[in-house]
Parts: structure tokens; sequence; C-alpha cells
């Protein structure tokens, strides 16, 4: 079996590519400027193709011949300022994939979204996989972006694809790898003194790739599945975190409004992003909320054992 993976030098694109080995003939996407640090132990087991989800000869190229792909790739950022470039990448690059499988006939389809395409409503504490997006002010220009590029998944399926819709919480991974939410332990490691009020959905990158796997062994097509351990406040995660890292947890709760943080001066990592960038309205208020992404129905079809906090950080730090 061939398996086109993009997104492959990616924090969970490189942990599926080493995931998927065993079960099939891997190949990768990339970009001419991408590096692939995070697969260099993989080299001789990954057939490369050059490409981007946004020109579309160059997936007709690297697409021909396969049984499956995996489209991990996209684009993470809730600056607002790249509302344009995430639709660019993550709505038309996953038009450009389905419509690439359509023309050629390739029969499977896993999509790597987000628990932010899920839809976050106020007051609504626990989502599941039949959780309804509907218009709401926790909607982020990525979570809408991953939202709509489902919407071209579906049309995939009903054109008779067979698809799977993968929605994963933050993925840990480790520190040196310094990608996506891996950045999530500089907070910490920088001394950061304030934690938000609301709770963190998280995951071990490798337990992630794990599930995805075996769900896909299952065979049970056009469904999503929500990839998350568990949903603990911020204060305990990175109460546990400081413990593994050897450093003072943040102590003080960050004020319930936006201009009580404003005035205290707090300028730190977006909780929810890789980017640096100053604290805002929307991502605060997400922050500051208690929700839960249920996992129970990749628990119950997988009947799989996560990794603990601990280990995942002793893990994360020992690299």
């Amino acid at each position: 079996m061939k398996i086109m993976v993009t997104g492959i030098t990616g924090l969970f694109g490189s942990n599926l590519a080493r995931a998927l080995v065993p079960i099939g003939e891997v190949h990768g996407l990339k970009r001419k400027e991408s590096k692939p640090d995070l697969v260099s132990d993989l080299a001789s087991k990954i057939i490369w193709h050059e490409g981007d989800l946004n020109d579309y000869q160059s997936l007709e190229d690297a697409f021909s011949g396969m049984d499956l792909v995996v489209h991990a790739g996209g684009m993470v950022s809730y600056d607002p300022r790249d509302k344009g470039k995430l639709v660019k990448v993550n709505v038309e690059g996953t038009t450009n994939v389905v419509n690439v499988m359509l023309q050629l006939g390739v029969e499977k389809l896993l999509h790597i979204s987000s628990v932010s395409a899920l839809g976050a409503s106020p007051g609504v504490a626990l989502i599941n996989e039949e959780h309804k997006w509907v218009a709401s002010p926790l909607a982020t220009p990525y979570g809408i972006s991953k939202y709509l590029a489902e919407l071209e998944v579906w049309r995939g399926a009903q054109e008779g694809r067979k698809v799977m819709i993968f929605n994963p919480a933050v993925l840990l991974g480790r520190i040196a790898d310094q990608r996506s939410s891996t950045r999530l332990y500089d907070y910490v490691l920088k001394g950061n003194k304030f934690y938000p009020r609301g709770n963190i959905n998280y995951l071990d990158v490798r337990d992630a790739a794990e599930i995805l796997v075996r769900i896909y062994k299952s065979g049970q097509w056009n469904q999503r599945y929500i990839l998350s351990r568990e949903s603990i406040p911020y204060r305990v995660f990175f109460e546990k975190m400081a413990r593994a890292f050897q450093k003072k947890a943040p102590s003080i709760p960050v004020p319930a409004g936006l201009m009580g943080m404003l005035l205290l001066g707090v300028k730190t990592y977006n909780l929810l992003s890789p980017q640096k960038i100053p604290l805002n309205k929307q991502t605060m208020r997400i922050a500051q909320n208690r929700i839960t992404f249920d996992n129970r129905k990749a628990e119950a079809l997988t009947g799989f054992e996560y990794t603990s906090l601990e280990s995942t950080l002793a893990w994360a730090l020992g690299n």
C-alpha cells in the first residue's frame, strides 16, 4: 500500500510517518524550503515528492498511484492578521487535495483537523463529535479555516471517497522540536507568573499517531474522531510541567476581564498559538473557558492506554 503524507515535516506528520511505516510504503510531500529534521531517522524509509498544497499540478504528480492520503499539512496561527493565509493554505489547500484525489481515483483520505474546528459556544462545557458548528465569539480565524476545510473533506465523501476526520487537542512533543504546540513549554521555562482559569485538552503526539493508525485499521469510515487524553485546569497542567522542568509554576490566576489583564502589563506567548503575539480578547476568552473535548468515541474503539502527563514531560525534556 502506498501512503502519501502531507505535512510530514511537521510535529504530527512526522510522528504519523513513524506509525505508518510498518503498514505501507510512505511517501512525503514537502515544500522546497521545508526542513525534514523531525524525520531524519526515517530518511531511507520515505519517498519524497516536492510540492505545495496550493500547487495543483505538484499534487497531481505526488498523488499519482497512491492508495491512501494522510492530509496533515496546513497552517496554525491565532493571529487575526493571518486570516487570508489560513484560508489559502487550510481551505484552498484541502480543496486541492480532495479534487486531485477525485481526479486520480485515490480512494481513502485521513484528514487531520483540530478541536478548534468543532466550534465552541459560551456556556457549552462538553463537546463531542456530534457537536454542531455555530457562529460564536469563540470561533477563531484558525478554527473557521479548519471547519471550512472539513466541509471540503465531507464533499469528497459525498463523491465516493472514504474519509476519516481527526480532531486532535494540543499535541505535546519534544522541547527540542520547537514546532507548533511544543512551544507551549516556553511558558513555564521562561518563568511566567500567570495562568488562565480555563482548561487545556492535550495528548502526547506519539499516542495521537498510534490511536489514529488503530482507528484507520478499524475501517470505520466517514466519521470523525476527537483525539485527546484529558481536560485539566491550566493551573494543574503548569504545576506538573514546572515540577518536571524544575521551574517555578505560574501561581497567579489571570484576572477575569481583559482590561485587568492589560493593566498588569502581561504580554507573553499566546497559550493557543505557536507564534509570539500579544494576547488578544478572543484568545484570552478561550483560555479562560473550562471546555472538555470528549474522547470516549476513540477510547471505546481502540481501548488505548495513554501515556501519563508526567512521562510525556520527562520524554519532552530528555530530548
